[in-house]
């Protein structure tokens, strides 16, 4: 059977995507000595690649040694040596995809007993009820250190096409540092970086026109951002729609729309404020409206399990399908896809009646799937979310033990 979703895509950076189905950024947490990808990061991506899809999208690397969404998050700076990059790249260019590296930093999120800094526009926490304490207190970030942040996503995604990477993703969804700039609930400041929506979006323009001048015009550049955050005042889809048309002349290949942060989890189909739910295509109805008015193809990304699904999403006139967790439970999904089968199993959501605790507890549950695919098993998505939990508190724990020596030494340029 024919379908829209095997179709070629151009880019505007002439690169072509051999279909439109794409691997969304999961933070797998799995980075090796040296907080640099391995082998078991190598074997995933070659799992991935031989599936069918045409877009690989790595999950976030760091581009500050300093913050980190986890202990075992993979850094790409200055001082980072290329090979196990390059063997990454490799892994996921393997089965024909591009292979996109999403490129992040964390902001305030960051929990509360890593070292480095945690920093935000304001010196506003991440708010979680009961378990606010989990994340570090931020500090304002100054000027000079904006300027060095933007610096810093210049510098890893130029060695990331050095690698062998096709591109670089820009995150600005899900609550991070750049997602925090655009939020107002977030950021408070009263200095060209805060108030207005163009203020506010200042520091995602600047980072993306600092990687675009930083990269081969054959790279491509693209940008995650919120479809909405899902917060009473918050980023909306207006303030999307709004900013996709501020990064239009900038040379950005495609946005990727997604949604929510660890406030409000929409990401999961946990939104606070109960405009999403747990069903498939969770921002679809959002991107409708965002696809009618927008000058750059979009990807859609959040709940997507079945090929209707996913041909549903394209006749919305969205480019590109972005799926996380059900390549980590079916990893061959596309070439099911091509052959007229379905996943054997789907991963359900938790819905625990602690918000938080569901996410961090649906995180872990994924993050076991992609283990076990790094180590050659298959997957398990019956696992309880509960002992995936507990597993992954335990990983983190000698995660974060190998971090603090780590960044206790010092470090030169590679």
């Amino acid at each position: 059977m024919t379908s829209e979703l095997f179709s070629p895509l151009s880019l505007h950076s002439g690169q072509v995507l051999k279909n439109r189905i794409a691997k969304a950024a999961m933070e797998e947490n799995m980075a090796g000595n040296g907080q640099l990808p391995d082998e078991q990061l190598f074997t995933l991506y070659r799992r991935w690649a031989a599936g069918g899809t045409g877009l690989l999208i790595t999950g976030n690397v760091m581009v500050h040694a300093e913050a980190l969404t986890g202990p075992a998050g993979v850094v790409l700076d200055e001082n980072a040596p290329l090979e196990p990059f390059t063997e990454w790249a490799k892994a996921g260019k393997s089965g024909g995809a591009a292979i996109w590296m999403q490129i992040n930093h964390p902001g305030r999120q960051v929990v509360s007993d890593m070292p480095g800094v945690v920093w935000g526009p304001s010196d506003i926490g991440v708010s979680l009820g009961k378990h606010s304490s989990r994340f570090g207190r931020p500090t304002a970030m100054t000027p000079q250190q904006i300027d060095e942040t933007v610096a810093r996503y210049a510098v890893t995604a130029r060695r990331a096409e050095q690698a062998g990477f096709d591109g670089v993703e820009v995150h600005a969804a899900h609550g991070h540092l750049l997602s925090q700039f655009l939020s107002p609930l977030v950021n408070k400041r009263t200095d060209p970086w805060g108030g207005s929506l163009e203020n506010r979006a200042r520091m995602l323009l600047d980072v993306v026109r600092a990687v675009r001048a930083a990269v081969s015009p054959s790279f491509a550049v693209a940008v995650k951002l919120n479809s909405a955050d899902f917060q009473r005042g918050g980023f909306d889809a207006d303030d999307a729609r709004q900013v996709i048309e501020m990064l239009e002349p900038l040379g950005v290949d495609l946005v990727e729309l997604s949604g929510g942060s660890y406030e409000s989890p929409a990401m999961t189909g946990r939104s606070a404020d109960a405009r999403t739910q747990a069903r498939e295509a969770y921002f679809l109805d959002l991107a409708k409206d965002l696809v009618r008015t927008s000058p750059l193809p979009l990807m859609l990304t959040g709940g997507i399990t079945r090929r209707v699904t996913a041909e549903r999403v394209l006749d919305s006139g969205v480019a590109v399908v972005g799926m996380g967790t059900a390549l980590a439970v079916t990893p061959d999904l596309p070439d099911r896809w091509r052959k007229d089968r379905e996943a054997d199993r789907i991963m359900r959501p938790v819905t625990w009646s602690d918000k938080a605790l569901a996410s961090a507890a649906g995180m872990a549950q994924v993050r076991h799937q992609m283990r076990r695919l790094a180590r050659g098993s298959s997957p398990r998505p019956g696992t309880h979310p509960a002992i995936a939990l507990i597993a992954e508190q335990r990983k983190q724990r000698k995660a974060l033990r190998t971090y603090r020596a780590w960044l206790s030494k010092p470090r030169t340029a590679a």
